[in-house]
């Protein structure tokens, strides 16, 4: 072969080469314009109305104390399972006895609402339904053996889930929604000389993550909502969220942040809370976070009026409950 020809088909070579090169660029480039197409498509997410939530919980309120083995615990028990019926696809009562750190049989009931439940891509929304039985925080002595409202520690979480519940009712959402109400989450032994008792707390998500409502249940994931109401309440990104669920924290801060609720979602990290999460992570494996108040300018670490009688509707804020419901609402309308 001459020299000419050598320098021909080197020509050539180079030339459909450099073609290749270019024609698989523009192909990569395609595929990463469509996967950003995909990415940043916005949803089509409703409103959160926080009105409709707060009268949720002045509903619940109405009862008294939700303590277990009481009359105001079984009539509002009622009343939820009777929401959600209105607003979900198939309601589940999930009944058990547990028995309490003192020795007190409880009778329980786990809620549950299903949306689209024939949808194997699946997503829980939960948050506990019951009071605390006494007031150990309360700065009155006179107090403290009494059960309180409840209106930001256990309402404030199921009255932003009712509300959620209805607007899903009519703004089909793009996967499968379970909405559970735990019971006796709130029962737990208080800081006494009493021997010390294990997994006092939390005791209707413990039951329900060893027998849930459907065999072999699954979901992609979960997210406890807990002490959601109060006026200028801060969720950090707590413990055991973080260990079991790290990029779900993200996906919903990142969410909040992106709407602007960024004064209410803080990017910093928490101490574990043992929680009705915590169970659901280590029992049933379905990784699941805590969205709860946490104060690092409290004693408790909570919001002040915790496991007192101060945890009264006065406590509760609008904007707090927008805040993490349309947070929710978009976090679930962006679900693939």
């Amino acid at each position: 072969m001459n020299k000419f020809n050598v320098l021909y088909f080197c020509a050539i070579f180079f030339w459909l080469t450099a073609c290749g090169e270019t024609q698989k660029e523009k192909t990569s480039q395609k595929k990463q314009n469509d996967l950003n197409a995909v990415v940043h498509k916005p949803a089509e997410v409703p409103e959160f109305n926080a009105d409709s939530a707060f009268a949720y919980i002045v509903d619940q309120l109405a009862f008294g104390p939700r303590v277990p083995n009481t009359p105001a615990h079984k009539a509002c028990g009622e009343y939820l399972a009777n929401k959600l019926r209105k607003f979900t696809d198939t309601v589940y009562i999930q009944k058990a006895r547990a028995r309490a750190y003192d020795g007190t049989v409880l009778n329980i009931k786990n809620i549950i609402g299903a949306i689209q439940p024939e949808n194997h891509n699946r997503i829980l929304l939960c948050a506990h339904w019951d009071t605390r039985h006494i007031a150990e925080k309360d700065p009155d002595p006179a107090l403290r053996d009494k059960p309180f409202d409840g209106a930001n520690d256990g309402a404030s979480g199921v009255g932003v889930l009712i509300e959620i519940a209805r607007i899903l009712k009519n703004n089909p959402p793009p996967i499968g929604i379970d909405i559970i109400f735990f019971d006796a989450e709130d029962y737990g032994q208080p800081h006494t000389d009493r021997p010390y008792v294990p997994d006092s707390w939390a005791l209707g998500s413990q039951h329900w993550a060893r027998n849930p409502h459907v065999q072999g249940y699954y979901a992609k994931y979960g997210i406890l909502l807990d002490m959601v109401g109060a006026k200028d309440a801060t969720f950090l990104m707590e413990g055991y969220s973080m260990m079991y669920a790290a990029s779900i924290v993200r996906k919903v801060w990142n969410t909040a942040i992106r709407l602007g609720y960024d004064n209410y979602f803080l990017m910093q990290e928490t101490n574990p809370i043992t929680d009705d999460h915590y169970y659901i992570n280590t029992i049933i494996n379905i990784p699941t976070i805590n969205i709860i108040h946490y104060d690092r300018t409290t004693v408790t670490g909570f919001f002040p009026e915790w496991h007192t009688h101060g945890d009264n509707i006065d406590v509760i804020d609008k904007n707090t409950l927008k805040a993490v419901g349309q947070t929710l609402l978009q976090v679930i309308f962006e679900e693939e």
